[in-house]
């Protein structure tokens, strides 16, 4: 099976201003993310994380080795196409995505623009819309929408382009703790249900816990790459690489430190209270 998106010593650096060096932002990426997996790229801010997410679907292209989605080479500008109907990106702020005055015709906005019939397009846009769970929503204005609310939306017209894959640049970073849980369990239910690979880059180290891959970024490099439970509990690689363990990693951490023996991989709220529960009636 090919996989979905695959770099191969990925380098690039944005333009310089007149008179100075160009900014380095990645240096010889090597990945390769499968169909169906759900992957969030962690990393503090000037990790690459976002540089990377942009070459997944073409916004950017290599300054150094190349970038293959399902195969086709990203530098091909006669795919551009064929590449961005395989990748869909959600950005952070969803009021940037957002180009209708009714939800509906934002939704098919994208299908129109690639000649999809009309008819394909109205189940396409219900499909979506129902996907998303904002079926009821249909005529409403994006603008008078909550902030989780439009991200919704501006995931349910990528959804309506019927892609392989949906990368997700920061796009639960201007949102509150509730309009992340209504993204979060939107895309995971997309994964889980549809079998659409998602691509989420952030920098809340809960929501890697949704993930079967995290990918830890540091200086345009890969400094960590593995399943949740072993990437989210090596405290002190995560606070060298200037991110912050999850609460309950912190927590089983300290009492570790006190001589309670407890799992540190316990690492969802439940999970946690279980084992500290478990340890006090033992």
């Amino acid at each position: 099976m090919t996989d979905i998106i695959r770099t191969e010593n990925l380098s690039y650096a944005y333009p310089p201003d007149e008179g100075k060096e160009p900014i380095p932002a990645l240096a010889g990426v090597d990945l390769t993310i499968e169909p169906g997996s759900f992957v969030v790229v962690l990393g503090h801010n000037g990790s690459g994380k976002s540089t990377l997410a942009k070459h997944m679907n073409a916004v950017l292209l290599p300054t150094g080795g190349r970038v293959l989605v399902d195969g086709i080479d990203t530098a091909e500008e006669e795919s551009l196409f064929e590449i961005r109907r395989r990748v869909g990106m959600v950005f952070q702020n969803p009021d940037n995505q957002i180009v209708a005055n009714v939800v509906e015709e934002d939704v098919a906005f994208g299908p129109e623009n690639i000649g999809v019939p009309t008819e394909e397009i109205r189940r396409r846009v219900d499909e979506s819309l129902k996907a998303v769970g904002m079926e009821d929503f249909l005529l409403h204005a994006p603008h008078m929408l909550s902030g989780g609310q439009k991200q919704r939306i501006a995931i349910a017209g990528v959804i309506a382009m019927a892609p392989q894959c949906i990368v997700l640049d920061e796009s639960t970073a201007m949102l509150d703790p509730s309009g992340r849980q209504e993204v979060l369990r939107t895309v995971s239910w997309l994964n889980r249900e549809r079998g659409i690979t998602i691509v989420l880059i952030t920098h809340h180290m809960n929501e890697a816990a949704y993930a079967n891959r995290v990918i830890v970024m540091d200086h345009g490099r890969v400094a960590m790459d593995g399943p949740p439970r072993e990437v989210l509990t090596r405290s002190e690689d995560l606070r060298r690489l200037g991110l912050t363990p999850p609460p309950t990693v912190e927590l089983l951490d300290a009492l570790r430190e006190a001589g309670w023996d407890v799992p540190l991989d316990a690492i969802e709220p439940e999970e946690c209270a279980a084992a500290i529960s478990q340890y006090l009636g033992a």
